[in-house]
């Protein structure tokens, strides 16, 4: 997790240059964890709900986001 933890520092930077780039990448790696979480839930059996209760959005939103994937 040093990607994650690297990027969280560099979030808190005085720059708001280096501080939002890090911002930016911290959203974009969420998004792909989120994304293999949705993924090994959906392959173990998870509803729709189930995975909407545990991310706290509407089981529309959840599947809306993911559910090409």
């Amino acid at each position: 997790m040093t990607e994650a933890t690297d990027l969280a520092e560099r979030a808190g930077d005085r720059d708001p240059r280096v501080g939002l780039r890090a911002v930016a990448a911290l959203r974009q790696l969420l998004e792909r964890l989120e994304a293999v979480q949705v993924r090994s839930a959906r392959a173990q059996g998870w509803s729709w709900q189930d995975i909407a209760a545990e991310l706290g959005v509407s089981r529309q939103a959840v599947h809306k986001k993911h559910g090409r994937q």
